[in-house]
């Protein structure tokens, strides 16, 4: 690994993203507009109080996700990927450019729609703001390094795309987000605790409860680092010389 070339990768990345203007519109926008649905369709302070947090992990972890397998898979079909691989550029450099490029497009992301829900929205907070963007980042770079492993299995923009389903809609239905975890059927509940986005919002849920660091939020933290980086071991394993 080299730092100059993953410097370069993630310039090369943001350069791309810079002339994409619907992609960066997608990246920022549809998280803030979807918050501002969010307010107004509740109507309700209170309820926003309480939805408005665990959202704020998972509306950037699904963006990032197709965001990251579409490009990712572009780079692959284009023949770019292959380029690469033939220079000095190591995997560990293309997956550690990849996560910081955006990782930086995750910190505006998220920087965006939490002061808009804080200001214009009026969200009320008992944790850190500072700790939410923190967690809310982490989800989004969990929602990248899946979309990276998620693109070596498409052949297409459009079948990438059509791994949200099997990738994301399990995780938000089973994360906690719709109904409480411990209410659910007992196989259900198991299988929620294998899923990353489930870690997420359980974080996003106990810093909206109270500033202090809990056990429970240590754990959770823990848990979507490790994800992100065996998620990012996997899509090392995918990376090959020859593209399909």
């Amino acid at each position: 690994m080299k730092l100059s070339i993953t410097l370069a990768t993630s310039r090369r990345i943001l350069a791309q993203l810079r002339h994409d203007h619907r992609t960066v519109g997608l990246l920022i926008g549809v998280p803030t507009l979807l918050m501002i649905l969010l307010r107004y369709v509740i109507d309700n302070p209170d309820a926003f109080d309480r939805w408005a947090p665990m959202l704020l992990g998972v509306f950037p972890f699904i963006v990032m996700f197709i965001v990251t397998s579409v490009g990712t898979l572009r780079e692959r079909t284009g023949g770019t990927l292959e380029r690469l691989m033939t220079t000095p550029l190591g995997k560990l450099d293309l997956l550690l450019g990849y996560a910081l490029a955006f990782g930086l497009l995750a910190l505006v992301q998220v920087g965006v729609v939490t002061a808009v829900s804080v200001t214009w929205l009026g969200l009320d907070l008992a944790g850190s703001i500072w700790s939410l963007v923190l967690v809310a980042v982490l989800d989004a770079l969990l929602g990248m390094a899946l979309g990276l492993f998620a693109s070596a299995f498409a052949r297409t923009e459009f079948q990438a795309v059509q791994f949200m389903p099997a990738f994301v809609l399990p995780q938000a239905l089973l994360c906690g987000l719709v109904v409480p975890r411990e209410q659910m059927a007992s196989w259900l509940e198991w299988i929620s605790a294998v899923l990353p986005l489930s870690y997420a919002v359980e974080a996003m849920l106990e810093l909206s409860r109270g500033d202090e660091f809990t056990s429970t939020l240590a754990r959770d933290l823990a848990v979507i680092i490790g994800c992100v980086i065996v998620s990012l071991m996997l899509g090392a394993a995918t990376l090959r010389r020859r593209t399909a």
